[in-house]
């Protein structure tokens, strides 16, 4: 059992919080406040290969793993969480569907162009009556000769305002539940697809999450993932694997809160002294950062367990249970600790608490992921 990243892992750290430093930290304000992302940054994003990294190198990707991944996604969220999401969303959701369950042709058609720096891919599962209950979903693909016909609305679809590429999920037999809905991957310019304008939103503003509309849109069988009636198990484990990645999200959220507090401590004076003096804040801080620690751990842990090929699901769901909730109260510590000024959207750690707070929704709720634990442990 070895807690230590490797060399090669190290150098992809480095390499993250290079990238994260100099190319996201400096654009992160201006995109959260314009509530649009920077078009150059993604395309920076994929030319450096953090769009691709747990995909073989046969289909265009870093070759990387899990791990290196989660290292990614931790360095890019500790300056902003919407850069986060939108590597997350990419990678762990569209990319993983067509790995997973497509044929050698899917892959080469649609998985190659999101993973050698391409295209940008994106995941439509959720409706705005339909949430944790995929099988409450109304939309629909009827099948037609060697076509789907397909009719209904997603919500809540990030990356959707600049995506190229679809994945998203319908019901072929409604009568059947959850084993009746099927996945899907098309273009954007597929006729019948409109997506709507950015959904304006608390937190990771500058993600672009629509809702998308699909409107007698024609599909080809050859473009359904998996058999007829698979695509909840496909959506699943797409989702098992995301909460890994927003497990690490959330550890990168929290580091870079708490860094900027620390920051500020240090030099922020009261009473004659400065604050980080005080054995209130320096216990704080010291509580703070060992919740953050606990989360990685957990997130690492959950990462390797896929990297093995591992029945990862309970590992996943107790890193992202934990770190998401985590997350959200170290940044409401950060806040505490830098007083007024911490609530000034001057200071990042503001949009880091708005961040924070999505973390224990998406990619499955809290409760959504004490309920795959509990499965897990068969107490019922």
């Amino acid at each position: 059992m070895d807690f230590k990243l490797n060399k090669t892992h190290l150098l992809q750290q480095e390499m993250f919080r290079r990238f994260a430093e100099n190319e996201v930290k400096p654009l992160a304000e201006e995109m959260d406040e314009t509530e649009i992302y920077n078009m150059e940054l993604l395309a920076k994003m994929h030319k450096v290969g953090l769009m691709g990294i747990p995909y073989s190198k046969e289909y265009g990707g870093v070759g990387g793993d899990y791990l290196g991944y989660s290292l990614a996604m931790e360095e890019i969220s500790k300056h902003d969480g919407s850069s986060g999401i939108t590597i997350s969303v990419h990678t762990s959701l569209a990319c993983s569907c067509v790995d997973g369950f497509g044929t050698e042709e899917q892959k080469q058609m649609w998985l190659r162009p999101m993973v050698d720096g391409s295209k940008t891919g994106c995941y439509g599962l959720t409706e705005p009556n339909a949430g944790s209950d995929a099988a409450g979903q109304q939309t629909k693909a009827v099948l037609d000769g060697d076509h789907y016909i397909i009719n209904g609305t997603k919500i809540f679809t990030t990356n959707s305002g600049f995506a190229d590429t679809f994945v998203m999920f319908a019901m072929t037999d409604k009568s059947a539940g959850t084993k009746g809905i099927s996945c899907f991957v098309m273009d954007k310019s597929t006729p019948g697809l409109t997506v709507g304008p950015n959904i304006k939103r608390m937190g990771i503003r500058a993600a672009q999450n629509c809702e998308v509309s699909y409107e007698n849109v024609r599909v080809p069988v050859s473009q359904r993932i998996g058999k007829e009636g698979a695509g909840f198990k496909i959506a699943m484990k797409a989702l098992d694997g995301g909460r890994i990645g927003i497990a690490a999200q959330s550890v990168g959220i929290a580091q870079g809160a708490l860094n900027e507090a620390i920051k500020y401590v240090k030099e922020r004076k009261q009473f004659g002294k400065r604050i980080s003096s005080f054995q209130n804040t320096q216990f704080k801080i010291a509580e703070l950062q060992t919740q953050i620690d606990a989360a990685r751990l957990l997130t690492w842990r959950a990462a390797v367990s896929k990297d093995d090929h591992e029945n990862f699901a309970q590992n996943a769901a107790m890193a992202k249970l934990f770190a998401s909730e985590m997350v959200n109260d170290v940044c409401r510590a950060a806040v505490q600790l830098m007083g007024g000024y911490g609530y000034c959207r001057e200071y990042p750690v503001e949009r880091a608490l708005r961040d924070a707070k999505i973390t224990e929704i998406y990619e499955g709720t809290s409760e959504v992921m004490k309920m795959v634990i509990a499965g897990s442990m068969k107490i019922f």
